[in-house]
């Protein structure tokens, strides 16, 4: 299957809207561990979390925004924008 790169941004001031949601959130995740092949939250410059970046392996980009609708953190309104992109692993270990 194809791999997709999501990349979620928060909206301005949403951590605590992500903390409240977090758990939620990781469980969301770990029941989808066979799609999810990279994920993470990324920070802003004071370290603080203010996205998540996943790396995809579903059928299509239908998937992907599938998976992203289903998302605790989307159905919070934690993302400001998100973005889909079809995603080629070229260097690095094998995804």
């Amino acid at each position: 299957m194809p791999l997709f790169a999501l990349m979620c941004l928060d909206k301005p001031d949403a951590l605590d809207l992500r903390m409240a949601t977090r758990e939620r959130h990781l469980a969301y995740v770990r029941d989808n561990a066979g799609k999810v092949r990279l994920a993470g939250p990324l920070f802003d410059d004071t370290e603080q979390m203010a996205g998540s970046f996943f790396v995809l392996d579903v059928a299509d980009k239908a998937a992907a925004e599938a998976f992203n609708a289903a998302d605790p953190y989307t159905q919070a309104g934690v993302f400001g924008t998100i973005t889909i992109r079809h995603f080629k692993a070229t260097f690095g270990q094998p995804i």
